[in-house]
C-alpha cells in the first residue's frame, strides 16, 4: 500500500472540480486536487521515489511498488514556460517524502489568468485501487490524501 502526501498546504476539491475536463474526468487517473495557499511555497514530493519526468509545472515521482504520482501545478500553467517556476530536483533524482521539488507563487499563477488548483493524480491507476480519497476540507503539507493498494 502506497500512501500519497499531499504536495501543497490548501483546500482538497478532488478531481471532478478541477476546471480541466481531462483532469475532472479523471482521463489521467484517479486522485484528488488541492486549491493551495495564496503564497510562495515549495511543492514536495508526495512519496519516496524517482522523480521520472520534470517539468516546471508538473512532476511524476515513482515509489517502489511502481506507483506513479503525478502533481500538476495549476491549470494551462504549461502556457507560462516556466516563468514563477524554481526546480529543485533533476529528473532521474531519488527523493523522499517531503523534500521540496518545485517552488512557486500560486497567486502569481493566479494573477497570470490561470487556476492554481493542483491536481494530485494516481497514474496508470483505477478508481477501485485508491481508498481514503480526501476530496474535502483543509490540507496541510505532508498530510494523507489517499492510499494506493
Amino acid at each position: 500500500m502506497t500512501t500519497v502526501t499531499s504536495p501543497l498546504a490548501g483546500r482538497a476539491i478532488g478531481l471532478a472540480d478541477v476546471p480541466d475536463p481531462v483532469f475532472a474526468g479523471a482521463m489521467v487517473g484517479p486522485g484528488t486536487a488541492i486549491d493551495p495557499v495564496r503564497e510562495p511555497s515549495e511543492a514536495i514530493a508526495p512519496v519516496d521515489g524517482i522523480v521520472v519526468s520534470l517539468h516546471p509545472h508538473a512532476f511524476v515521482v515513482v515509489d517502489s511498488e511502481g506507483h506513479g504520482v503525478l502533481t500538476h501545478l495549476g491549470i494551462d500553467t504549461v502556457q507560462l514556460n516556466g516563468e514563477g517556476f524554481e526546480l529543485l530536483v533533476s529528473k532521474g533524482d531519488t527523493v523522499t517524502r517531503g523534500q521540496g521539488i518545485v517552488r512557486w507563487d500560486p497567486a502569481a499563477v493566479e494573477a497570470a489568468g490561470k487556476s492554481p488548483v493542483c491536481p494530485v493524480v494516481a497514474l496508470e491507476a483505477t478508481a477501485d485501487s485508491l481508498s481514503d480519497v480526501v476530496e474535502a476540507g483543509e490540507v496541510k503539507v505532508g498530510d494523507t490524501l489517499f492510499g494506493w493498494q
